[in-house]
């Protein structure tokens, strides 16, 4: 299987700001890491794209330290 396209929507960014906030007012310092990690995770997408198990007709990712889900 081959996968040609990962999708990055408008509100993807929306997102991972509103996580960044989130986390940034427990520790300062935790929203970067926050979006460093779920950004790494997006990038492994090149890698990986296609192995995951589909919901709702799209691959379905969990992110490794955070508790999101990348569609």
């Amino acid at each position: 299987m081959r996968i040609n396209d990962v999708v990055a929507l408008k509100e993807v960014v929306n997102d991972l700001n509103d996580g960044k906030t989130f986390y940034d007012q427990s520790e300062a310092g935790i929203g970067d890491y926050f979006w460093d990690s779920l950004i790494a995770d997006i990038e492994s997408l090149r890698i990986y794209a296609g192995i995951h198990r589909k919901r709702y007709g799209l691959y379905r990712m969990f992110a490794k330290r955070f508790p999101f889900v990348i569609y």
